[in-house]
């Protein structure tokens, strides 16, 4: 069934059918109120998908705000985003990931990320996100020398916490389309 929060296509065929009932049934008074109705349909189908967010735009945003965060190297705004009991392969907690951070961010490392999702599954109160996040690395940085960017495939599963989508674990996938996981990261960005 379609989802009238995440798509308007619903309601548009709902005006789309209105205006056709009227433009063959023709009604006699008030013609000019009668063809209101579904350009109001129309446009509340626009509004809900705008005003309303979906658990989908949700965790979209949640990653995106991680990949900025990261861009800006930001440790604070990227433990916002992580739940109190996360934990994945290397990190056994929320905290030993964001001394992690703290460390790789404490010099200048990454001048910019690119985000692209791969795949998502929403299914409240978890999710399942595999992205990718092209690095280009800050030539001040200790990384440029080695690399000026790289690919990161990552998979991160969120839970929802009230009414908020947090990360409770991300593991890495890939780098530059190679096999990986967190320990291939050991000497990139601050160690």
């Amino acid at each position: 069934m379609t989802n009238i929060y995440e798509q308007p296509w619903l309601l548009l065929a709902v005006s789309a059918v209105v205006l056709l009932a009227l433009a063959i049934f023709r009604p006699q008074k008030h013609k000019f109120l009668f063809w209101l109705f579904p350009v109001i349909i129309a446009a509340s189908a626009f509004a809900i998908d705008y005003l309303v967010p979906t658990d989908v735009e949700k965790v979209q945003g949640v990653i995106a705000g991680l990949v900025k965060a990261a861009e800006k190297e930001d440790p604070e705004a990227i433990g916002r985003l992580i739940s109190n009991d996360y934990r994945d392969s290397s990190h056994r907690s929320k905290r030993a990931l964001m001394e992690n951070c703290r460390d790789r961010l404490s010099e200048p490392i990454i001048e910019k990320n690119v985000l692209t999702i791969v795949s998502m599954e929403v299914e409240p109160p978890n999710a399942t996100v595999v992205f990718t996040v092209r690095v280009v690395f800050d030539p001040q940085g200790p990384v440029f020398e080695f690399s000026k960017m790289m690919i990161f495939k990552l998979q991160a599963q969120l839970g929802k916490e009230g009414d908020n989508w947090l990360i409770k674990r991300i593991e890495v996938v890939a780098i530059n389309l190679q096999p990986a996981d967190w320990q291939h990261l050991q000497g990139v960005g601050g160690e």
